[in-house]
């Protein structure tokens, strides 16, 4: 299987013309939200197909967002993955 990169992404987005405007931070982020939203709904109708579906779709909208913002985001998920390794069990006393 040929695995696809976030550079990729960002190109067929390009050329599908979803960067011809500037496009501000706030609407990027509430696209996000917004397959996250679809997600929820996948997983509330037991969709596990489309539930799959939407999250790729959550993991292509960040990485075109990287991609146009120059954001390495392998390494910033690594920087925060070793973060996350030094905090406490359950840190914050959070519920969920």
């Amino acid at each position: 299987m040929n695995i696809v990169t976030p550079e990729e992404v960002h190109f067929n987005a390009l050329n599908k013309g979803w960067w011809i405007t500037d496009r501000q931070i706030p609407e990027l982020l509430c696209l996000i939200h917004a397959e996250v939203s679809e997600a929820l709904e996948a997983y509330r109708e037991n969709n596990n197909d489309n539930f799959k579906e939407e999250l790729a779709d959550i993991v292509i909208r960040v990485w075109d967002i990287c991609e146009h913002l120059d954001i390495n985001i392998a390494e910033e998920v690594n920087k925060k993955h070793k973060f996350n390794l030094t905090r406490p069990y359950r840190h914050g006393g959070k519920k969920c």
